[in-house]
């Protein structure tokens, strides 16, 4: 039987991720605090009014060093904690305290790039990387697929993804599209591979690009890891929850 192995949410965008044990997926929206926010940088047209392209934001693809953040939403959903090795932890209000974020992640941006500016929030679906609201889903057996070629462990959280299960074949979930999926008390119906990017060269330990993993994966013929869904039916979802197609 398949089941859910790990729950995960970006509530900034590219800037940390947080482990969960459960969550309560809405029909139309992406997962809950998912990417809610993300900061714009200094040449972005948007205005937080409506969905915008991840071009439009400080990510991970042009900033790896952004990779080894870690986030933690208290309780009030209004406030943040990000941790990073080179960089004091940082508790703060992206609503109000924009500022003192930017001050923060400065550091871990290169000179050359396009600089952090200010934070958007779009509430209910999200700054996700697809122009509707999606939730991620991913496969440990393709995750272990890709550590083999590397020929080292790697750590999942480069995928960035939000739910994880282990269906025990490698690229099972690229079979998926098209197709609902029940996770837990909710249903998804899977659009779409995922086409990854440089973000996820860098190791999230230390924000420092070390494994080809775009080169890895092309030595299957594609730059895909994981599958997008859309919520179609409400519902918990929960670590150790069944992961099926109907």
């Amino acid at each position: 039987m398949t089941t859910v192995t790990q729950l995960f949410r970006h509530p900034l965008k590219s800037h940390g991720r947080e482990e969960l044990q459960t969550v309560a997926l809405t029909a139309g929206q992406a997962m809950p605090y998912d990417r809610l926010w993300a900061v714009a940088h200094d040449h972005s047209k948007a205005d937080g009014s409506e969905w915008a392209k991840c071009v439009n934001f400080s990510i991970g693809t042009k900033a790896p060093k952004l990779a080894a953040i870690n986030a933690v939403l208290h309780p009030d959903g209004e406030t943040l904690t990000l941790t990073h090795p080179d960089r004091p932890d940082l508790s703060f209000r992206p609503d109000s305290e924009g500022a003192r974020l930017i001050e923060w992640v400065q550091p871990l941006v290169p000179e050359d790039r396009a600089q952090p500016d200010r934070i958007l929030r779009l509430t209910g679906r999200g700054f996700t990387d697809t122009d509707y609201a999606s939730v991620s889903l991913c496969n440990m057996a393709s995750h272990r697929a890709v550590e083999g070629k590397a020929g080292t462990d790697l750590s999942n959280l480069r995928w960035r993804g939000n739910i994880w299960f282990d269906t025990g074949l490698p690229w099972d979930e690229l079979d998926w599209i098209g197709k609902d999926v029940t996770v837990g008390g909710a249903v998804l119906r899977v659009r779409e591979p995922i086409r990854r990017c440089l973000h996820t060269a860098a190791n999230p330990a230390t924000g420092e690009r070390d494994v080809d993993t775009l080169g890895l994966l092309n030595t299957w013929d594609h730059q895909d890891f994981g599958v997008y869904a859309e919520v179609i039916r409400s519902g918990p979802v929960a670590t150790g929850d069944k992961v099926e197609l109907t």
